[in-house]
C-alpha cells in the first residue's frame, strides 16, 4: 500500500477516511506500507503511524524515504506541491548522510515507530532537480548511500534503495553502490514500459529487486486524466483508450489487468497502489485476484500494445 493520497495527493482525504481506508488494508491482508516525508510534508507519516502503532511490529514491513527535510513554515501554499492542505512545513533536499539520519528520526517520531524496515532515497534524479541531478546523485552516493549501507550491516534496516519516477538514477546507481531494492513509479505499467529495457535486466544480474509504484500511472489507468501527475498527453490518452477497448472484449476491468501486469515480471516484489478510500483497498484487493483470459495478454502483443518480452500472468 502506499500512502501518497493519504497525504492529500491532489485531494483532501478526512480523517476518517483515511482511518477506515488503513484498517480496510489491514484486514485485507496488506502487510508492507510505503510512505514519505514529501507526502503531505509528513500527513501520510503521521497517519500511517497512528494505523499502525497498535499492530504486532513483526506482523508488517515499512518503508520510508530520506533526502527531504521538513522546515515548520506556516506560509506555504494550500496546495503545496501537489499537496492539498498539506501539514505547514516546507521541504528541502538534502541527501548528506547528516541529513539522512535526520530525516529518519524525524519520520520516526512522525509515525511513533522506531524501526523502518526499507529506506528509499527519494527523487534523486532529474524530474526533481533537472540538470544538476548528477551533482545531487553524487551527494547521495556518498552521504545517504554510504549511511544506509553501514545501517543495513548493524542491522538497525533491513534494505535500501532509491524511490524513483525515473530508471537513470537507479542504473547509476547499481554500478555506484550496493542497493538492495528499488521502488520506480510508473516506469513499468500497461502504458510505459520505460524499465523493460535496461533496468529490469540489470536489477535481475545483481539480484536486485523492485517495488512497483504508480501502476495507474498517477490516475490515467484507473480513469482518472492525469499521466505521471500531470494532465495526460493525447497520445496517451488514445493509447489508454486502445489498452481499455482490448480489456473490454475479455470482459476485464482495465485496473485488473494493470495490476496484474506489474506483477507478472520476477524482479517486482509488490505493487504499491495508493488508495484514498476503504472501497478503493478492497477494490485493488479484489482486482489483483480477479480472473484474466491469456488471451487478452496476447491481443495486447498482437496490437502492439505491449513488448514481446513483457511477461505476463499467462
Amino acid at each position: 500500500m502506499g500512502t501518497a493520497p493519504l497525504g492529500n495527493l491532489f485531494t483532501e482525504v478526512a480523517e476518517a477516511d483515511s482511518e477506515a481506508c488503513m484498517a480496510a488494508a489491514w484486514d485485507a491482508g496488506i502487510r508492507h506500507y510505503d510512505t514519505a516525508p514529501h507526502y503531505g510534508a509528513g500527513l501520510a507519516e503521521h497517519r500511517l503511524g497512528r494505523a499502525l502503532r497498535g499492530r504486532r511490529r513483526e506482523e508488517f514491513t515499512l518503508s520510508s524515504k530520506v533526502g527531504r527535510i521538513l522546515h515548520a513554515d506556516d506560509g506555504v501554499p494550500a496546495l503545496n506541491e501537489n499537496f492539498l492542505h498539506a501539514l505547514p512545513f516546507r521541504r528541502s533536499f538534502d541527501y548528506s548522510a547528516a541529513g539522512t539520519v535526520r530525516s529518519l528520526e524525524d519520520s520516526q517520531q512522525r509515525m511513533g515507530l522506531t524501526k523502518i524496515d526499507i529506506v528509499y532515497i527519494h527523487d534523486c534524479a532529474e524530474d526533481s532537480h533537472g540538470a544538476a541531478w548528477t551533482e545531487r546523485f553524487a551527494e547521495a552516493m556518498t552521504g545517504a548511500a554510504v549511511q544506509l549501507s553501514a545501517m543495513r550491516k548493524r542491522g538497525e534496516i533491513s534494505g535500501w534503495g532509491m524511490g524513483l519516477n525515473m530508471v537513470e538514477p537507479a542504473l547509476a546507481c547499481l554500478e555506484a553502490a550496493r542497493p538492495d531494492l528499488f521502488l520506480i513509479a510508473g516506469r513499468y505499467t500497461l502504458l510505459d514500459h520505460t524499465a523493460l529495457g535496461k533496468l529490469f535486466p540489470a536489477c535481475a544480474a545483481k539480484g536486485v529487486k523492485v517495488v512497483q509504484g504508480g501502476p495507474y500511472n498517477s490516475g490515467l489507468l484507473a480513469g482518472g486524466s492525469t499521466f505521471d501527475y500531470e494532465p495526460a498527453r493525447s497520445e496517451m490518452v488514445a493509447k489508454t483508450k486502445a489498452v481499455r477497448a482490448v480489456c473490454e472484449r475479455h470482459g476485464v476491468d482495465i485496473r485488473a489487468a494493470a495490476l496484474q501486469f506489474c506483477a507478472a515480471h520476477p524482479v517486482v516484489a509488490a505493487v504499491i497502489p495508493g488508495p484514498r478510500t476503504a472501497a478503493e483497498v478492497m477494490q485493488n484487493a479484489d482486482l489483483m485476484a480477479a480472473e484474466i483470459p491469456g488471451q487478452l495478454w496476447r491481443d495486447l502483443r498482437s496490437a502492439g500494445l505491449l513488448p514481446e518480452a513483457a511477461p505476463t500472468p499467462d
